[in-house]
């Protein structure tokens, strides 16, 4: 019989009084059972059960893993440290092994998964497949834990600013959120601020300092979220600020750029003007469909994640962020307008690879094939 994972009771066994991100292991383990509607207890059942143990810290992706198959247990150094028991019989076991901190001795009708031999999941949401953590949570494994915690909370694939440049930046300030007891729609708010600043600022002329103003808009859009995931804090709401927020300002950030060079006596004639900002603009509304279509064809998978080339094109593709790294290498030649009309070309260069690679997946699917994510390989 299926178990339903929503009545099925998640555990934590024994006490560490170490914090994870301000949480003890008891609170995280509830924040995380709560978030996939499951039921936290105290108490540990005569039935199946998830136990968690509270010596070890792990990736919330283990959870997700764990919770579809019953009668498996992860381990560290043998120890229990994350299980989804069948039955009283494996709950019991598991429980006395955890509370008692040694390996399980009797492993009937049970699938082990040893953290030392590297085992690898697709954490489809974060568009990656990895080896999550997996740490003895103490006071000296607390850093190189939340290091671990903040990196696992990080898209495989996005783009190269994301990616390289500012997620140490954004750790720390994730760090001190956390310390202060900032919530991510706190972030949000402060960064939907700076995000309007920034689009004044171009308006006028003041690219440099529109520049300087966006980029802290940029990390305190990857903040939000990262302190979301590593505090377990994510809400409905704070999902629709932050993606309406990521979704509605770049076109207004090329709109009022290209009002702006007006103030650099470098103003487009009426056609160029128009051409520039249809190419952009367009564009963006383009790709975003062609994106939308991919998935809903394709059980919900991004394009981005359909072949290795799509994963590495998503490092550069037309986004917000690879479009602001041209606009700055236009402006330190002090040619905002060549920088934009370069906007347009990629723009319009994306579109046309996007749109390739939805009809080459049409034609996969005509011959009988099937669009699976290379992430899921392996």
């Amino acid at each position: 019989m299926k178990q339903d994972m929503n009545v099925l009771p998640v555990v934590t066994i024994g006490a560490n009084p170490v914090k994870l991100w301000g949480l003890s292991p008891a609170q995280r383990v509830g924040r995380i059972a709560r978030a996939a509607g499951m039921r936290p207890t105290e108490d540990v059942p005569s039935g199946a059960a998830v136990l968690s143990n509270a010596r070890f810290a792990w990736d919330p992706a283990w959870f997700a893993n764990i919770v579809e198959r019953p009668g498996t247990v992860l381990t560290l150094g043998g120890v229990p440290a994350l299980a989804h028991t069948a039955d009283g019989g494996q709950t019991a076991r598991i429980a006395e092994a955890m509370a008692r901190d040694v390996p399980l001795e009797d492993r009937a009708g049970m699938e082990l998964i040893a953290f030392e031999d590297g085992p690898t999941i697709e954490n489809k949401q974060l568009r990656k497949r990895e080896t999550p953590f997996l740490m003895a949570l103490t006071p000296d494994t607390l850093r190189p834990i939340e290091r671990a915690s903040y990196f696992g909370a990080y898209k495989g694939v996005t783009d190269l600013l994301t990616k390289y440049l500012w997620p140490e930046w954004a750790l720390v300030l994730t760090r001190i959120c956390a310390r202060l007891g900032v919530t991510p729609n706190m972030v949000t708010t402060v960064g939907a601020v700076f995000c309007v600043v920034a689009t004044v600022l171009f308006a006028y002329g003041h690219y440099w300092a529109g520049m300087a103003t966006g980029l802290v808009f940029m990390v305190l859009d990857t903040v939000d979220g990262k302190l979301a995931r590593c505090t377990i804090t994510s809400s409905a709401w704070g999902n629709v600020f932050d993606h309406g927020m990521d979704l509605v300002h770049p076109p207004f950030w090329w709109w009022f750029w290209a009002t702006g060079l007006g103030a650099w006596g470098l103003a487009y004639d009426t056609a160029t003007f128009w051409w520039v900002q249809g190419a952009i603009q367009g564009g963006y509304v383009v790709q975003r469909l062609i994106e939308g279509i991919f998935m809903r064809q394709n059980g919900a998978m991004h394009i981005h994640v359909w072949r290795r080339f799509d994963s590495r094109f998503r490092l550069i593709t037309a986004r917000r962020n690879p479009n602001m790294v041209i606009l700055f290498i236009a402006m330190v030649f002090s040619r905002p307008d060549l920088g934009l009309i370069a906007v347009a070309w990629w723009t319009v260069i994306s579109c046309l690879i996007h749109a390739v690679r939805l009809v080459q997946a049409w034609i996969v699917r005509a011959r009988g094939g099937m669009i699976r994510s290379w992430l899921a390989e392996g």
